[in-house]
Order: structure tokens, then C-alpha cells, then sequence
């Protein structure tokens, strides 16, 4: 982290997300699961392109749709075949990491199938490099537009624990997710959703109940009993989320103590064309400097 920081020294302009919010998290996952990180550049291109074709607005049907999805076809086709070469490569000789540990650890069924353990080994690998990014950016992002809170936090450095609980009930990574079914009938309001259903739950609409949060739409660091759903909850709760959250604390608590100065540039900043993932591609801010 201090040497992201080190290296904007002399700059008056930075990218919050090339610069920072990207670079940790995938350095991080790399290192978690033993991802070589030259290989890096090549993945981050297959997860763009896949996250890319994820559009369900009503120009999903357009043509230019049609060929992201095609493109995120083959991405994901790519990505599983490099996932699958590195958990070879694991099986043969067995290295540092989680996907060599999955490789070689036996349960007491037995080991996971190939198909199990790249369907696994993707879900990290996304989940690890993309959320995380989000959350950085839009933790930046948010201080940036709330100076008060912003100063609050560079007065009282402790707030950064449930600051960033804050920060995830107030700019949802994840917006929904689309892989659960009513296992009954469900009355809601007088509509009965029937068993077997798709369901989406909408954790950015949650996480602004106003019957669950006083004043949602105001940023409080301080915020008591915030039991929101920036991870999910029960038995689909996110096991990454001690990571993630000791990185957002790490990257947002230093650059609120080193940057000096920090200004938007550009607001709203450019976003990426993902309804589920949402995150901006950039956050440029003007900086007077970075303190040692």
C-alpha cells in the first residue's frame, strides 16, 4: 500500500482506481491463491470482457449486446482453460496458494472433481478481483463527495473500522444477485411468489431501507446496529469478507492520511456498463501531494 502512495509523489493528478483501488486487491488475490502475477494482465482482460456481456437492461437484445455476450462466452471459455492449465500445473508440482491446496488436499469424500475445482478456482479469482476494486473506488469516491466525513476520518483514524461498514451499507459492489429460487410459495405484500421461482434480491435497495437504516441516505461513520448486506447473509454469506474488509481498511485509512488535498475531477465519474457489478472505471482527483 505505502508503495502505491510513494509512487503518485509529484503528481497533481491520479486515478483512484488504475492507480489504487485496482493494484492491491489483485496483488492481494494473487498471492492468496497462488496466481503467478505476470499471468495478471491476462486475466483482468478475460474479467473485463465477461463482466462486459452481465446486462440485463433493455438493450440487452441490441446487436452490440449480442456481441458482447459472444465475447463473454469465449472470455469465460478462455479463463477456464488458463484456470485449468495452472491447477495441472499445481497437481504435478504443488506450490504455495489456495487453488494448489484445493489440488491436493483430499476431504474426507475425496477430492474435487477438474470441473468442481475450476468452477471453484474462477469464483475466487473473480470474486477476490473485482468486488474489492468496486469497494476501494467507491469508498474514495464517497469521502471525496462527503468532505466533512472525509476530515471526521482524518481527525479520528478508529472510525475507519466502522467507517467502512458505512461505506459498504452506503455504495453497494454487488447491487443483486440472481441465483436463488423460492423453495415454497411466498406471500409478500399480497403477490404470492410461486415455489421454484427465480428470485433477485437487490442488496443496494436493502442496504437504503428506510425502515431498516435511519436516514439512509445520509453517510454516518458512527452508524450503530449496521447490520447491512454489502456481503449477503446466511449460509450465502461472502467468506472472503474478513479480507476484503481488512483491505478497504488498509487502502482507504492510508490515502485519507496521505493524500493531501483531494479533489474530484469529474462528477459523476464514468461507470462500467454492468448492472450487477457496479463500480466507475476511473476516479481522477487533483491532489496538493502525498505525505511520507
Amino acid at each position: 500500500m505505502d508503495g502505491l502512495l510513494d509512487d503518485m509523489q509529484g503528481k497533481s493528478r491520479i486515478d483512484a482506481v488504475d492507480e489504487f483501488a485496482y493494484p492491491l486487491p489483485v496483488t492481494v488475490i494473487c498471492k492468496v491463491l497462488g496466481v503467478p502475477l505476470e499471468d495478471e494482465p491476462r486475466f483482468h482482460s478475460w474479467i473485463e470482457t465477461a463482466l462486459d456481456a452481465l446486462d440485463f437492461g433493455p438493450e440487452a437484445a441490441s446487436d452490440e449486446m449480442q456481441s458482447r455476450l459472444a465475447g463473454g462466452r469465449r472470455a469465460v471459455k478462455e479463463f477456464g482453460q488458463f484456470t485449468a492449465e495452472l491447477l495441472d500445473r499445481y497437481d504435478r508440482q504443488p506450490g504455495p496458494g489456495m487453488l494448489s491446496a484445493m489440488v491436493n488436499e483430499d476431504g474426507p469424500e475425496g477430492g474435487m472433481s477438474k470441473g468442481v475445482l475450476v468452477s471453484n478456482a474462477l469464483l475466487l479469482i473473480f470474486a477476490g478481483h473485482e468486488t474489492t476494486v468496486n469497494l476501494i473506488a467507491h469508498s474514495v469516491l464517497t469521502l471525496l463527495r462527503h468532505p466533512d466525513a472525509l476530515e471526521k476520518l482524518r481527525r479520528r483514524p478508529e472510525l475507519i473500522v466502522p467507517g467502512v461498514e458505512e461505506l459498504l451499507r452506503f455504495e453497494s459492489s454487488v447491487q443483486f444477485w440472481h441465483t436463488r429460487s423460492a423453495v415454497e410459495d411466498i406471500d409478500i405484500a399480497g403477490t404470492t411468489i410461486p415455489k421454484g421461482a427465480p428470485i433477485f434480491l437487490a442488496y443496494g435497495s436493502a442496504n437504503r431501507d428506510p425502515k431498516r437504516f435511519a436516514n439512509p441516505d445520509e453517510l454516518d461513520l458512527e452508524r450503530r446496529d449496521n447490520q447491512h448486506l454489502g456481503f449477503s447473509q446466511g449460509i450465502h454469506f461472502c467468506f472472503g469478507a474478513p479480507l476484503a474488509r481488512l483491505e478497504v481498511q488498509v487502502a482507504v485509512g492510508e490515502f485519507v492520511r496521505r493524500v493531501e488535498n483531494p479533489r474530484l475531477v469529474e462528477d459523476p465519474p464514468p461507470y462500467r456498463h454492468n448492472q450487477i457489478f457496479r463500480g466507475p472505471r476511473h476516479v481522477l482527483v487533483d491532489i496538493d501531494g502525498i505525505r511520507d
